[in-house]
């Protein structure tokens, strides 16, 4: 009996042991996975390639979701890869993202803007407000017929409820007047101007080199001024007319790497399909009719 009893407890420890390196495991096999294929994009384009996809992983024990944006730790990553990577060799940025920290996105796009050889940014989904500045920086924006940018406009942070577009506030103060809102509206609206004025300055310097100083003023002003809402889809075709270097097209294996970033099981239902290549059902033929 003693030994069935240290039995059971061999396997229970077992089994906790197991429980709580599964995961680990799982999320080892899959880093393993995304290195050996962005390897295999290096080859192809003949570039350092880094990516930056925030996705919602399952990388504990339990499976909560880590949500992510652009913030200091990317900014640090991505900076030390930019930095390591020999000036004659082009970098692609592979970019799925709903946007982040400003700070964080400036300093990315600085430095890949910086870098002497040819930069692409490669958008498979979307890259929203800082993922649409770090692609400003690009020589070349390479995306999915589908995909989208966003508009970069300064959001304002508002402890009570949530953070509102600085074009928003600074419209509001002047329908109602300085001399009709109260003195914290007055400093909020102070601080959207200098946030404006700085955005689209920085838009300016990311891009008047290949767009020459007129239009990247113009593209500043469409992207930072509020001409959409912050959520706004800007698409492939309506960049190109902004003069923005976009090229549709983006490589199968970036599919494969984003397939290699799981989103975690929900209670809803989820989209589903037949994965490709897709062959429709065949028809069978009797009697000289299809069924």
């Amino acid at each position: 009996m003693d030994g069935l009893y240290e039995a059971i407890g061999v396997f229970f420890w077992f089994f906790i042991l197991l429980v709580f390196l599964c995961p680990q495991i799982q999320h080892k096999m899959l880093k393993n996975a995304r290195l050996s294929l962005i390897s295999k994009i290096e080859r192809k384009l003949k570039s350092r390639v880094i990516s930056m996809i925030h996705r919602q992983e399952r990388i504990s024990l339990f499976g909560i979701p880590i949500y992510r944006y652009i913030d200091i730790e990317d900014s640090e990553q991505i900076l030390r890869a930019i930095r390591t990577t020999p000036p004659d060799v082009p970098i692609c940025l592979i970019i799925h993202t709903p946007g982040g920290l400003v700070l964080a996105a400036a300093q990315i796009a600085l430095a890949l803007k910086d870098h002497p050889a040819e930069k692409k940014v490669i958008i498979p989904h979307y890259a929203m407000s800082g993922g649409t500045l770090i692609a400003l920086a690009a020589d070349e924006i390479i995306m999915d017929k589908h995909a989208v940018l966003g508009p970069v406009d300064p959001q304002i942070a508002d402890p009570a409820r949530g953070s509102f577009p600085a074009v928003s506030i600074l419209k509001a103060v002047k329908e109602k007047g300085t001399d009709r809102v109260d003195d914290e509206t007055l400093i909020r609206a102070d601080i959207a101007s200098k946030a404006l004025n700085q955005m689209k300055e920085f838009i300016v310097e990311l891009t008047k080199d290949k767009l020459g100083e007129e239009k990247a003023r113009r593209l500043a002003e469409v992207l930072a001024g509020g001409t959409w809402t912050h959520d706004y889809p800007i698409t492939a075709e309506k960049l190109k007319e902004l003069g923005l270097p976009v090229k549709i097209g983006v490589p199968p294996e970036v599919y494969m790497l984003m397939e290699l970033y799981p989103q975690p099981a929900q209670a809803r239902p989820t989209v589903e399909f037949v994965p490709s290549p897709y062959q429709p059902p065949v028809r069978r033929i009797e009697g000289g009719r299809g069924r």
